[in-house]
């Protein structure tokens, strides 16, 4: 990895450890989801008050960077178009995150190594992709765990970010996943891409995702879809001539 993209990788990395920490109990399973309400900055309320409630347990759907939005993509399967998505990124020279599930480590070799050698931060997606507020606490730890210890063995490479299969959480499930010294990242923005037989129309996906761009946005993209492989360019464009670093 140059020079560069080491520097690129600690700024992500950097941008989502500066983050507010305040928390109430929840004891129950949660589906997240960050809303349609946003806040003078345009940033979803529901990300907001998720931020504020379990920040506490390194969990959060925004960071405190106002200046940057990072790219993150979740790799429950391989659908033809991740190549063409790393070619954008390399050529944007932009660092995203790529959640990866068991099944995906496993099966996509030279994809994953691919996103190592170009800088990218790997995280962990679950190595069944089962929701963590369904399992007892072994079986939780060992969803999350077998996982970072495959890709550390395997790729040489040590996650430190998870994302809730499913976005299901407890405040149980964020006390593991915290115990097991990883970040759990959600998203303050994600659209209806990963239906491969039904995918957004591409000016109106990016328009969407234009008008929805806000500082310290986590914003999440499925790589199975043929519009995300499509716009991404000329979103990390728009997103760039707003004036955000990406």
């Amino acid at each position: 990895m140059t020079k560069r993209r080491r520097f690129k990788a600690a700024a992500v990395t950097a941008s989502i450890i500066l983050l507010t920490q305040t928390v109430n109990e929840c004891v129950s399973a949660i589906g997240y989801g960050q809303g349609t309400s946003v806040d003078s900055e345009n940033r979803p309320s529901g990300a907001v008050m998720f931020d504020e409630e379990f920040g506490k347990y390194d969990a959060y759907a925004l960071t405190n960077d106002e200046s940057r939005i990072i790219i993150t993509f979740d790799q429950g399967y391989e659908n033809g178009y991740t190549a063409d998505i790393l070619d954008t990124l390399k050529e944007k020279d932009v660092t995203a995150i790529f959640f990866l599930t068991g099944d995906y480590a496993k099966k996509e070799t030279e994809l994953v190594k691919r996103m190592i050698d170009e800088g990218h931060v790997l995280g962990n997606h679950g190595m069944t992709h089962a929701s963590l507020p369904e399992l007892n606490e072994q079986e939780a730890r060992h969803e999350i765990s077998s996982l970072h210890e495959y890709v550390l063995d395997v790729y040489g490479y040590d996650m430190q970010y998870f994302r809730c299969p499913c976005g299901e959480y407890s405040e149980e499930s964020l006390k593991t996943v915290q115990s097991l010294g990883y970040k759990t990242l959600f998203w303050s923005y994600a659209y209806v891409d990963w239906q491969t037989d039904s995918q957004p129309e591409p000016a109106a996906a990016l328009e969407g995702l234009t008008k929805s761009a806000h500082g310290g946005e986590i914003l999440l993209l499925h790589s199975v879809s043929q519009t995300n492989a499509e716009i991404l360019g000329d979103v990390i464009d728009s997103f760039r001539g707003m004036g955000y670093i990406v």
